[in-house]
């Protein structure tokens, strides 16, 4: 028991504060650095963004009529791939864990209606698009909606197109969206991009620098073929510009010692530095996929924390519950 205490007790001495600083933000983009960390967190936040941060989407699908050039299965499958704005996704319930339902219809704890009735009537082609979808429930409609008759709007803003009707093409149906996660199915996936890479480090020997004929300088500027590298036009001084597009090529490494100046630059990663960037479906806000995200992260470590069986807690958490164990 003293043991265990010892050990726990040293576990909390190398705890650690990631810090996170927003570089930019948008609605459906954001980059950021999350520091005083390592790869494992960091790449634990990029694979829970991507799978495990909840949405809503279409999941059932019941046509009335379809007499369009697209079978049933096929535009079920397009309906599924819609996003759905999902702020509130969080907070429903999942379908299968739902008690006041019985899965096949409109809940308003775990599920949404949708119908689509469109028929062409002339000669000119009818666009089905996401904007024929009517909710159940206005606070979760397909991404970019809009009241806007469809005729009265450019191509840009009709939506995404479901199928083309001519005339005397039908296609009614009803659809339930439902709440999921990407690991179960792409199309409950809030992230379109998520990457991270590490903060580069460059350190430039000056004293070796001033030995290079300006010539030289150039020579080795150009031999980086990202634009890391730029001569100063006052000072003719080789000068970092963007270390952050330096791609670990050790092109221009090789230049300095083809040159004879070896230790001339000094490039390395910074391991417990990442540099994030995150792109959505629209389905819910990059701000928000990143909160989420975390939310979901510190719920899977308090039930490694709080699970007695470490083998249980392997099967279900994997690599990063052996991780957090020391293991």
């Amino acid at each position: 028991m003293q043991r265990e205490r010892e050990e726990r007790m040293e576990g909390m001495s190398n705890q650690r504060f990631p810090k996170v600083k927003i570089r930019e933000l948008k609605d459906d983009y954001v980059k950021f650095e999350l520091r005083d960390t390592d790869a494992s967190i960091a790449n634990a936040l990029r694979r829970v963004m991507i799978a495990e941060v909840p949405t809503v989407a279409i999941d059932l699908v019941e046509i009335e009529v379809n007499s369009t050039v697209l079978n049933d299965e096929f535009i079920a499958h397009r309906l599924g791939l819609i996003p759905l704005s999902s702020e509130r996704a969080m907070s429903m319930r999942f379908s299968r864990d739902c008690d006041a339902c019985d899965g096949d219809g409109q809940c308003e704890y775990c599920s949404v209606e949708f119908h689509l009735r469109a028929k062409c009537m002339n000669d000119q082609t009818l666009y089905v698009t996401s904007n024929d979808l009517y909710s159940s429930d206005h606070t979760v409609v397909p991404v970019e909606f809009t009241d806007t008759p469809i005729n009265d709007i450019n191509d840009e803003l009709r939506g995404i197109t479901i199928v083309k009707l001519r005339r005397g093409q039908e296609l009614n149906l009803r659809a339930i969206a439902r709440k999921g996660i990407g690991k179960d199915h792409a199309k409950w996936s809030p992230a379109a991009t998520v990457t991270f890479m590490f903060e580069p480090e460059i350190h430039i020997n000056e004293e070796l620098m001033e030995t290079l004929t300006l010539e030289e300088k150039t020579s080795l500027v150009e031999s980086c073929p990202t634009k890391v590298f730029d001569i100063d036009p006052d000072t003719h001084q080789v000068v970092v510009v963007d270390r952050e597009a330096y791609i670990y090529d050790d092109e221009i490494l090789r230049k300095a010692e083809s040159m004879g100046k070896p230790g001339l630059l000094d490039i390395y990663c910074n391991e417990e530095n990442f540099i994030f960037t995150v792109e959505t479906t629209g389905a819910i806000r990059a701000s928000q996929l990143v909160i989420n995200a975390i939310d979901v992260l510190k719920h899977k470590l308090d039930a490694i924390r709080l699970s007695d069986d470490t083998v249980e807690a392997d099967d279900q958490f994997g690599e990063l519950g052996a991780h957090l164990r020391g293991g």
